[in-house]
């Protein structure tokens, strides 16, 4: 089997879980949020070239959940956001009993529309969500633009090394992402809400106010339980190493489908983006059950794997034409692009995409 996903754990994340895990000699043992949290925030703000410090956090449902938190997210307010993401995008907005107002998206690419988003900014729009899908950036400085007054939170869970762009910035080490930590996100948010972020990720309270800071300060906001611990951290840093190298892979194993299916018939390819990370590789036609089935009988694995949130019940909510999206959502696939894959796995997986094409367009005739 051609695995669409796969996480990766080095033999170096895996000594340092054992070291955080292995109690010392007089027999302590600390597993909470500590230096190696520190560490892997430092690591991860120089690795992804950040203009701030991060804040890793449990996830990037957390991280994004907190980017709401500090923009003002209030019941009643409208997010503008894309339904086409995981859920997690979405999730909070909803909790927070606002409003996900839908934006369209390009029907090639899957990134949200500025145009769009900039005719459905009104006086109660208090953000907006854009999403790094497959790991291409957003236009960020368009999205920026519409308002002085409404920030744009970067969901980067696609994006690991991609463009920082958004006022808040939010990323992903979940399981099967580039970088994992077992599980795990983290923020970046602008200098004026970074102590605030800081306080709130961990109940409102101040870390690093000494051994009594639990019982002796006074939690002037109340926060939540969203913060990293050091058994996560320490198989973020052994991971961390090696991204460069995954990264890499990516983005080559990306650059050779480029070559091996340029003019395919009934499949498009995403645009060329070197700078793109390519957590997925999305291909569209117009009959992706199909070529799914076909795969899957060769041993190849593949999927859209996100649907469009407005579809679900619990995002019921109304929306106009989102004719960008309809295109995108019925033809989207991700096929294999991972670390994992050879220069053969891919021409392999791209000689079965042509062969179905092939056979599609003998049926047709």
């Amino acid at each position: 089997m051609i695995d669409l996903f796969r996480p990766y754990m080095s033999d170096r994340a895996r000594a340092n879980a054992l070291d955080v895990l292995t109690p010392s000699p007089d027999g302590r043992l600390f597993i909470g949020e500590g230096e190696r949290v520190a560490e892997f925030e430092r690591r991860f703000a120089a690795f992804v070239a950040a203009p701030r410090p991060v804040l890793a956090l449990n996830s990037c449902t957390s991280a994004i959940d907190l980017a709401l938190h500090l923009c003002g997210v209030c019941p009643g307010d409208e997010v503008i956001t894309t339904p086409m993401t995981c859920s997690a995008t979405n999730t909070h907005i909803v909790l927070r009993g606002a409003v996900p107002v839908w934006a369209d998206v390009d029907p090639i690419t899957g990134l949200i529309d500025p145009s769009d988003v900039a005719r459905k900014v009104t006086a109660d729009t208090a953000a907006i969500i854009a999403v790094d899908w497959a790991g291409r950036a957003c236009d960020y400085a368009a999205l920026r633009s519409i308002s002085d007054s409404v920030p744009v939170i970067q969901d980067a869970a696609h994006s690991l090394g991609g463009a920082v762009g958004g006022d808040y910035v939010c990323w992903s080490f979940q399981a099967i992402k580039h970088l994992t930590t077992g599980d795990g996100g983290a923020l970046l948010a602008p200098e004026w809400d970074y102590d605030r972020a800081r306080l709130l990720r961990w109940y409102g309270l101040d870390r690093t106010q000494g051994e009594s800071f639990r019982c002796s300060q006074n939690i002037r906001e109340v926060g939540f339980k969203y913060h990293m611990n050091d058994i996560a951290a320490a198989i973020g840093l052994g991971n961390l190493l090696d991204m460069p190298t995954i990264l890499d892979r990516h983005r080559s194993n990306a650059e050779l489908y480029h070559g091996l299916l340029a003019g395919t018939p009934g499949v498009t390819l995403p645009p060329h983006d070197p700078r793109a990370s390519w957590w997925l590789y999305t291909v569209l036609t117009d009959d992706r059950d199909s070529l799914m089935a076909y795969l899957a009988a060769r041993g190849v694995a593949s999927s859209p794997v996100h649907t469009r949130n407005d579809k679900h019940a619990a995002f019921h909510y109304p929306r106009g034409p989102l004719p960008g999206v309809d295109a995108f959502a019925a033809r989207e696939l991700a096929i294999p692009v991972g670390w994992w894959l050879s220069a053969d796995d891919i021409r392999t997986v791209a000689g079965h995409v042509r062969e179905w094409a092939m056979a599609q367009r003998m049926a047709a005739v």
